[in-house]
């Protein structure tokens, strides 16, 4: 397989191409094509893929100065903590002094949920956010359409290159607008709890949690995270979202998820999910939020406000 490196009209320093592949041996021939033309440019590599989809291409391409494999196990099914990755691999990179591209593929095959798979969605399109004022590199995404080729239009609408027949152009399909229509949160379960919290509710906030939470087993440090979690939400809510909010809990499949609506609204959707810097003021309640969680949903738009669900692995 041949492609053309060239920069498609209208593409920025941060390119973000979609690559739909069918089996391993064509993730394997565009992956590595894709390092080649990376080599022979003299640009270093950042390989980011589940570990049999590594394995594959390590028996073709072995790591070494040029070429990084990266452990995704600790971020892959963790959303929000894969753009602070990403930056922290580019960093390391480009400090060396030379182009960098990636090759970035999600464990589509181990999503245990809708909700899982809408946050994965959903941050491939925040990507084209959180680099555009970045450094300057190249980030190929895989995606195996004989797993699932309906979705395949809906990744084209986070990507705005796409890679067909061995050559990059520009995706008709990109939508540089926020995707909440296809990543739009889920119904809660029925039934669920409800609860209206104000200044002053915060100790009977965290009671109703717990009291769902050990209803299904959960205890210990887990619960003690989600406490955390959920007061640094629930704060928020009153700080910003007009002085109140309404908490909903509800169990989920193998997950308690815990939902906060108030009607503030979050400009940015990048908050929580880069690292924080030393000067930064503010945004690191919800950092940590991510940090905590299993999964972390936010939408927040002027109209609706915000909501915000806390998802916790269950035991058992």
């Amino acid at each position: 397989m041949t492609s053309s490196s060239s920069v498609p009209s209208g593409s920025t320093g941060y390119r973000h191409e979609l690559y739909p592949y069918s089996g391993s041996d064509e993730f394997i021939a565009g992956a590595v094509d894709f390092i080649q033309e990376a080599l022979d440019g003299d640009e270093a590599v950042v390989v980011a893929v589940p570990q049999e989809k590594a394995s594959l291409l390590r028996a073709q391409v072995r790591e070494g100065d040029t070429v990084r494999y990266v452990d995704t196990s600790r971020v892959a099914h963790h959303p929000g903590r894969l753009i602070a990755a990403w930056q922290e691999w580019i960093k390391e990179r480009v400090s060396e002094g030379r182009p960098v591209r990636g090759i970035g593929e999600s464990p589509w095959d181990q999503v245990g949920s809708a909700a899982e798979a809408s946050e994965l969605r959903y941050h491939e399109w925040l990507l084209n956010r959180a680099f555009a004022q970045g450094p300057a590199w190249w980030l190929l995404c895989p995606y195996d359409v004989a797993r699932d080729d309906a979705a395949l239009t809906q990744m084209a609408r986070c990507h705005p290159e796409i890679r067909r027949d061995g050559r990059t152009v520009l995706s008709e399909d990109y939508d540089p607008r926020a995707p909440y229509e296809f990543a739009a949160l889920t119904d809660p379960c029925d039934p669920y709890d409800e609860f209206l919290y104000t200044s002053g509710d915060l100790p009977a906030l965290r009671e109703k949690i717990a009291a769902c939470a050990e209803q299904h087993g959960l205890t210990g440090r887990r619960l003690r995270e989600l406490h955390l979690a959920a007061t640094e939400v629930a704060t928020n809510s009153i700080r910003h979202g007009g002085g109140h909010g309404v908490l909903r809990t509800w169990r989920e499949a193998r997950r308690l998820v815990c939902e906060f609506r108030d009607a503030g609204y979050l400009e940015d959707p990048l908050t929580g999910r880069a690292m924080p810097t030393a000067r930064q003021v503010g945004g690191r309640g919800l950092w940590l939020v991510h940090q905590l969680c299993d999964l972390v949903e936010i939408r927040s738009t002027p109209h609706d406000g915000t909501t915000i669900r806390l998802h916790t692995e269950l035991p058992g």
